[in-house]
């Protein structure tokens, strides 16, 4: 993954509470967050993360961008005691994107990962409007749509707004039916921790526990029979090229150098007694000179 800063809005509305996923939907999130910060800041120490709600009575931020994973833990468990209310989408992802401006480094890529479990009120063309904004704004929005949900428009809201907002395929939406796994193992193999390009089908759509996985270095290996595996095998292969790509920006370097080798200092060869046995040098010479010459200065008082 790039340096990055992530904005993780989890889904704290009425319908969290829902058991479809065990124990709820709101504690796989729980878990799925940790998940995702784990694999943001191993992949490159220097990705911040952040996190804010919005169900209950409207979205708040409950951790600004940063590299503690304590902060997050603190922000769950402070939000778990607000579950209610019904989610507030489109403002929701507003606010992210003005917490994403305030990041100290400007070189970190913007993205907003959102966790949606309810119903979305927002209407479709709003949505697509606030999408553009987002492009313009170089942020990437990726979704996970989980859950039994009884409306079919909410997928078709989050497809219009991600085909709207992507770019070579850097938004993804995942949508994970409830099964017998956990949400935090089926995200492992989707794009938003893959990366981009890694097996999401259909313009970044990738179905939950769907098999797509990514470069494995070769290896004939299905991420969805091992998501921990395949988590490690990614960030071991990202590990190596980094490594790569330092080493071979170092011999660069080393090549612009002069070489000093070659050099010879002044005298380097010269033998330490001369011909006479005394020690060679400059010194020893002009003493003999200097000695000739006085000698030659010398008055005649005989």
């Amino acid at each position: 993954m790039p340096l990055q800063a992530a904005m993780i809005i989890v889904d704290n509305s009425e319908s969290s509470r829902n058991g479809d996923y065990q124990p709820t939907r709101f504690d796989a999130q729980a878990d799925a967050i940790n998940i995702v910060f784990e694999s943001i800041t191993q992949s490159n120490p220097e990705s911040s993360v952040g996190l804010m709600s919005m169900g209950g009575k409207g979205p708040e931020v409950l951790s600004t961008l940063t590299t503690e994973r304590g902060k997050l833990l603190e922000g769950l468990h402070r939000t778990k005691k607000k579950i209610g209310g019904s989610s507030h989408l489109a403002t929701g992802i507003q606010i992210a994107s003005l917490a994403l401006k305030h990041r100290q480094n400007k070189s970190q890529r913007q993205r907003v990962i959102v966790f949606v479990c309810s119903p979305v009120a927002d209407e479709e063309k709003k949505l697509v409007s606030l999408a553009k904004k987002m492009k313009k704004g170089n942020i990437d929005v990726d979704f996970v749509l989980f859950g039994d949900l009884d409306d079919d428009d909410v997928q078709k809201k989050l497809e219009a707004f991600t085909n709207t907002v992507k770019a070579n395929d850097n938004s993804n939406l995942v949508v994970i039916p409830p099964s017998g796994k956990l949400l935090s193992d089926q995200l492992i193999t989707t794009p938003i921790l893959l990366g981009e390009g890694a097996g999401g089908s259909g313009g970044g759509m990738a179905e939950g526990g769907g098999g797509g996985g990514g470069d494995f270095g070769g290896f004939d290996f299905d991420p969805s029979a091992d998501p921990e595996l395949a988590l490690a095998l990614r960030m071991s292969m990202e590990e190596e090229n980094a490594r790569q790509a330092k080493q071979a920006k170092e011999e660069e370097e080393a090549s612009k150098k002069t070489p000093l080798e070659g050099i010879q200092e002044e005298g380097e060869n010269q033998p330490l007694l001369n011909e006479q046995g005394e020690p060679s040098g400059s010194g020893s010479n002009d003493k003999k000179q200097g000695g000739k010459k006085d000698d030659s200065d010398r008055m005649d008082t005989s």
